[in-house]
């Protein structure tokens, strides 16, 4: 599906009224993008939020080659940090704890895009370091072929009664499956200060023998290594209609979720800066949001779009989403995510048989 460049938009009066106003320092930045001819990224993966729609509108629009290297959020702020002035990477994408984690690390350079005012205060850094493009939701990924019917679970609480494994991904370096703990810990009475119970709900599966050290890999779940899965909803819907749409289940757990998203940061020794920009300006335009909606990610400016009806229909029924919700204590929550590391060896993987 094809939308309108960001400069056609500008001309005929559909843009916000900001992007009306900025369109010389619009048209100027995408000459000076066309002209480095190139944007690297780490962290945005072709089958992640169908990222490679982006990709693909920036080369056939812009003339913008790309190449991404796929990375957990940590190692995406660690690399910008090591590298420094010798940075090969322009863009990444991490996990809405690392933005400002970003920040403090002195590796970001900030760039407003002109729909500013339609991302939430809650979701953007105020200078423009770092903004969500989307949001996603923890869900629960079952492989019908693996789990009989009466196994499969629901919610959070029913993974304690199962006799499949359950997969949860990297814990302490991935967002998503730190997100997959604060969803548990938010099931069990705990908060993004309080991630205890979450954790005991792991160490538990571990003591039973049914906590998978597998990566939630779409290889891995193809393959039939993994049983049950905790993964973003954006992520266990693609994997799902990838491999058989009719092998898995996909639910949101009905006790609770988090409700969390990815944030843009350019690299402040970015070789290609303008073409960075370029590409958050385009994730946070209308088409760009309409791209990663198609990669069944939640558009950050949702309030503000018509999603057109065929991509509407491959996202889960709002109703599911009764129970998720955002993080409230983003403090809380940077400190518990710096501290988790240690906690998921000392208090979950010492129980893994």
């Amino acid at each position: 599906m094809r939308y309108p460049t960001l400069t056609a938009l500008a001309c005929v009066g559909l843009l916000s009224t900001a992007a009306q106003a900025n369109t010389a320092e619009l048209e100027s930045l995408i000459e000076a993008a066309k002209q480095e001819g190139r944007v690297d990224s780490v962290g945005m993966p072709d089958t992640w939020a169908n990222w490679k729609d982006t990709w693909a509108d920036l080369e056939s629009v812009y003339g913008l080659a790309h190449t991404d290297t796929d990375m957990s959020s940590a190692e995406e702020v660690a690399k910008f940090k090591a590298e420094g002035e010798n940075a090969t990477a322009d863009i990444g994408d991490v996990g809405f704890a690392f933005g400002p984690i970003a920040v403090q690390q002195g590796v970001t350079q900030p760039y407003k895009p002109t729909t500013w005012d339609e991302i939430p205060d809650w979701a953007k850094d105020d200078d423009g370091h770092w903004m969500l493009g989307y949001t996603g939701t923890i869900a629960l990924m079952i492989n019908k072929n693996l789990v009989e019917e009466d196994q499969r679970p629901s919610s959070f609480a029913d993974l304690r009664e199962g006799d499949y494994s359950v997969s949860v991904g990297a814990v302490g370096q991935a967002s998503q499956a730190n997100n997959a703990v604060l969803a548990a810990a938010y099931a069990a009475g705990g908060d993004e200060g309080n991630l205890a119970p979450g954790l005991e709900l792991f160490a538990e599966l571990a003591e039973q023998g049914r906590l998978s050290l597998a990566d939630v890999s779409i290889a891995n779940l193809e393959k039939g290594e993994v049983e049950v899965a905790l993964l973003w909803d954006f992520n266990a819907l693609n994997y799902r209609d990838q491999i058989d749409r009719d092998a898995f289940e996909v639910v949101i757990p009905s006790d609770a979720s988090v409700t969390s998203g990815y944030a843009t940061i350019i690299n402040t020794h970015a070789q290609h800066p303008n073409a960075a920009k370029l590409a958050r300006e385009y994730i946070l335009s209308d088409e760009g949001q309409f791209n990663l909606a198609e990669g069944y990610a939640r558009p950050i400016r949702a309030e503000h779009l018509t999603l057109p009806d065929d991509i509407a229909a491959k996202l889960l029924p709002n109703e599911q989403y009764a129970s998720a919700r955002p993080i409230q204590d983003f403090a809380a929550w940077e400190q518990s995510a710096k501290v988790l590391p240690r906690q998921w060896q000392s208090e979950v993987l010492i129980h893994q048989q």
